[in-house]
């Protein structure tokens, strides 16, 4: 259905016509009828908006079909997938407090848990995302608050064993937080196999068109906050409110809207929500595309002498087919291989490309690349590049939606300029 509100903002009556295309909100500010139903916002804002750095009409339209389209309950956009995930640990840590991830994520990711919180008083226990259940409750301290992985890791393209990670957070009743970038929910929900919160960075495949940065946190409503004070004991920022005893399931999310977005503003424009929503209407058939382009490079790469190794878990050989299978719909469009020479020839073959694009991106329509270690987890240690599955030689093809017979011809020229 559509909302009312927008219609109304845009000026028109909803009884009299429906806009095809989501209309764009373009406003800071909602006018209110009295200084009293002013001060009722403030009290509860669930009751209409406040501010657009608190919410939009035209965002809120794209929050909610994303919450749609991952079974969550609600939704928050953020200006970035950075700040989505900033904010969905934030949100039940604070200064000594800790939280277990896997350290196949993307390196950005790594850096921010690794020194960033850990400035603000916040420590990130990495645990292996092949290690035992045992392992995994053994990582556990008794301020640990949260478990983070990612579905599909950027650029290392490991599964996660979501259901085992689950089992282990929930056992000490803690909620499992995802970054499910690389899949969408198109290709995997990882609420329904036990993910408490899902956080994506939306300038990937759901925008598609490398138009806008941006990020989504989704809250599942299925976790029980009843052990988080932060969520159940009054918050002295906001009236003294108990998010738990006033919103029930929707406390997390919430939450995260009424504290975290009110002091980091950190809410996207209406505009980009529009153009993010355009994307969204063609995940499904571009996720097919995807998985059949990088499948038939995958499968190149592999016949290839000069590859080392090819990492995709769509392939049957790969260590992570059998997760892939179990989880995920689609392996995705993203191509971790390993050339032989090492980096040298890395540059070599990603300098001679002509159809690639080499740029600091991934997830697009147009095939792009990149070497890893001399970009996005440039600022990781050799021990951390290991940990993280990345080798000098590692290039991450992110394959597009162009003409397969074109990207393969690429691929030949990129090839030949390597050495033997």
């Amino acid at each position: 259905m559509f909302d009312e509100t927008l219609c109304l903002h845009a000026g028109y009556s909803p009884k009299n016509a429906e806009p095809r295309v989501l209309p764009i909100v373009q406003s800071t500010t909602y006018v209110y009828d009295s200084t009293e139903d002013v001060a009722a916002v403030f009290d509860d804002p669930t009751r209409s908006l406040i501010y657009s750095r608190f919410a939009n009409p035209t965002v809120m339209a794209v929050e909610n079909k994303i919450a749609a389209l991952e079974g969550g309950i609600g939704a928050m956009c953020t200006s970035s997938g950075q700040a989505a995930t900033l904010l969905s640990v934030l949100n039940l840590c604070a200064a000594g407090d800790s939280f277990i991830s896997t350290p196949e994520i993307y390196g950005g990711t790594v850096n921010l848990f690794s020194f960033t919180l850990k400035r603000m008083g916040i420590e990130c226990i990495f645990v292996d995302r092949d290690a035992s259940e045992a392992e995994i409750h053994a990582a556990f301290q008794p301020n640990t608050k949260l478990v983070f992985g990612e579905t599909l890791a950027n650029p290392a393209l490991t599964v996660l064993d979501i259901e085992k990670f689950a089992r282990v957070a929930h056992a000490h009743r803690v909620p499992l937080i995802v970054d499910s970038t690389f899949t969408t929910p198109i290709l995997c929900k990882p609420i329904d196999f036990g993910a408490d919160i899902v956080v994506h960075s939306t300038s990937k495949y759901m925008d598609g068109h490398a138009l806008q940065v941006g990020g989504v946190i989704v809250d599942s409503g299925a976790f029980d906050w009843s052990a988080f004070p932060c969520l159940t004991e009054p918050d002295e920022s906001y009236h003294g409110i108990s998010y738990v005893e006033t919103y029930g399931k929707m406390a997390y999310i919430l939450k995260a809207r009424m504290q975290l977005m009110r002091d980091f503003g950190v809410y996207p424009a209406a505009h980009s929500a529009f153009l993010l929503n355009l994307g969204l209407e063609t995940l499904a058939l571009r996720m097919e595309r995807y998985c059949q382009n990088a499948m038939v490079v995958a499968e190149y790469l592999s016949a290839c002498p000069l590859v080392e190794k090819v990492v995709y878990p769509g392939l049957k050989g790969d260590s992570c087919y059998a997760l892939a299978q179990k989880y995920l719909k689609g392996a995705g469009g993203v191509i971790s291989f390993i050339i032989k020479g090492g980096r040298k020839n890395a540059v070599k073959f990603m300098d001679a490309l002509r159809l690639a694009s080499n740029e600091v991106h991934v997830c697009d329509i147009r095939t792009c690349v990149l070497h890893p270690a001399s970009a996005t987890h440039r600022q990781l240690t050799e021990e951390q590049l290991i940990a993280a599955g990345i080798q000098p030689g590692m290039i991450r093809f992110s394959v597009g939606l162009e003409n397969i017979e074109d990207i393969l011809a690429d691929l030949k020229i990129g090839l030949a300029a390597v050495d033997a």
